[in-house]
């Protein structure tokens, strides 16, 4: 997993020399062919070309995905064998830095240190040596650990279309992680765009989050090489601090659908034949090999959030459906609730967790978000009678359940710490326990008399 010695890059081991270029796709004839997913390079005026090597055409020739652009590379160039997969540097001192796909600093400092490097296609923990938990992972956002709450060392989804709230609820996340549980976060944007990460980079460094963050960008203008191994370089990160630091690890990709967009290129660049709706034939072994190292141990825990892009907001699309097989929790934004300024926009029908059960959540928890589901799923079949109609025509008990869901609705809504300067509202953390005692309130009448405009955008009620 670790080499501590040089760089293998620096070898000079000549495998061959380019043949034909094909956009990004370089093929190679080579007197030894060497292993798939072996990284090559190769030279020109003082510049690098890494290659890594995805299909072997013959007993003479392979096909290699570029890593960089390949602007000024030439039919007879040499190319070297670097004698390893591609590889990252690691060091504690990662920490509060922005990197590329190598390990290359995008933020104007030095090199990182390395005290070893790490191969980006390191193999699954042993499975004897994984943990499992069933202890909720507090996020001090009250939608999510009154109904969908995370689990330690577990994995979870935010669904949802263009716009709805996806990449600012994961900032919130890590905000939490650092805050409340004093861990540290793995940032993989995967095919973000240049705007998206510079802002994002800024609004981390405000929020104060980033001396506890390692981001690592492939941005979206980037080879489809690197949008596709980006996720699993910051998943390099992600098991060294986890192996050194023993320390909570909060892994954030943003977003999954990029990465299976970046496969599915590369797989028709190579000239493979399309599967279900376009996608890759390899779609479901490429999203199991990203999500199967994602794995807590007796070191330490890695905890993932997952922003998934749902193609015009369809959840049976064969890649949500390929991601959502391996989560424990899923939350799924709406477009709905984001239009009538419903933040964060998590629809409490749709969304779950597999910790929502009485055995572990206890009987307290269980009751009182069945109680809110129940009372919100009401208020969603008669909407449309309210509507038509007006509430007056609906009997006493539906309009008591009504008024209390629409104040629910309401309460469930919450000020972010890290959009505080944007809407200048101060964020709150809410705790489990505070989030159960009001919502307790709004089932049992406590709050009837009280308007529902004073139920939005707060944190707990004793702050009304």
């Amino acid at each position: 997993m670790e080499n501590t010695a040089t760089h293998p890059s620096t070898s000079l081991n000549k495998v061959g020399s380019i043949a034909e270029i094909h956009g990004p796709v370089v093929v190679i004839e080579c007197s030894v062919l060497p292993p798939l997913r072996q990284a090559l390079y190769a030279s020109l005026d003082h510049e690098t070309y890494l290659f890594e090597v995805h299909q072997h055409l013959n007993e003479r020739y392979i096909r290699a995905i570029t890593l960089h652009s390949t602007a000024g590379l030439q039919r007879g160039m040499s190319v070297y064998n670097t004698g390893a997969p591609l590889q990252v540097p690691v060091s504690t001192s990662c920490l509060g830095r922005l990197l590329n796909v190598f390990g290359e600093p995008l933020d104007g400092l030095a090199p990182l240190t390395a005290d070893a490097y790490r191969n980006i296609h390191g193999t699954p923990t042993a499975l004897y040596e994984t943990t499992s938990s069933d202890t909720v992972l507090e996020t001090g956002i009250k939608v999510i650990d009154l109904l969908c709450p995370f689990i330690k060392g577990g994995k979870t989804g935010l669904f949802g279309g263009a716009g709805v709230g996806k990449t600012v609820l994961v900032m919130e996340f890590m905000h939490a992680i650092t805050a409340l549980h004093h861990g540290v976060s793995v940032f993989a944007g995967v095919g973000e765009r240049i705007r998206e990460g510079h802002e994002l980079w800024r609004e981390m460094s405000k929020a104060g989050v980033m001396p506890k963050t390692v981001m690592v960008f492939g941005q979206m203008d980037e080879s489809p090489g690197v949008r596709f191994r980006i996720a699993l370089a910051a998943l390099s990160y992600a098991e060294y601090l986890r192996d050194s630091m023993h320390k909570e690890v909060l892994f954030v990709i943003d977003n999954v659908f990029r990465f299976v967009q970046a496969g599915s290129e590369i797989s028709s660049l190579l000239g493979r034949m399309p599967a279900t709706v376009g996608y890759q034939p390899t779609l479901t072994t490429e999203v199991a090999e990203l999500q199967d190292r994602i794995i807590s141990t007796e070191k330490g825990a890695v905890t993932s959030v997952q922003a998934v892009y749902v193609p015009a907001d369809d959840m049976t699309d064969p890649a949500v459906t390929a991601i959502l097989n391996h989560l424990d929790t899923t939350v799924i934004l709406s477009r709905a609730l984001a239009g009538k300024g419903i933040y964060p926009a998590v629809d409490p029908l749709r969304s779950s967790s597999d910790l929502m059960d009485r055995h572990t959540l206890g009987d307290r928890h269980y009751d009182i978000a069945e109680g809110v589901r129940e009372h919100l799923s009401r208020y969603h079949e008669l909407e449309n009678i309210i509507a038509m109609l007006g509430i007056e025509e609906l009997s006493d008990n539906d309009r008591r359940i009504v008024m209390r869901a629409r104040k629910l609705q309401r309460y469930l809504t919450q000020p972010f710490w890290v959009t505080a300067k944007q809407t200048g509202l101060p964020g709150v953390s809410v705790p489990l326990s505070q989030a159960l005692d009001d919502c307790d309130g709004f089932l049992t009448g406590r709050y009837d008399q009280m308007a529902e405009e004073k139920c939005y955008m707060i944190g707990a009620m004793r702050s009304c």
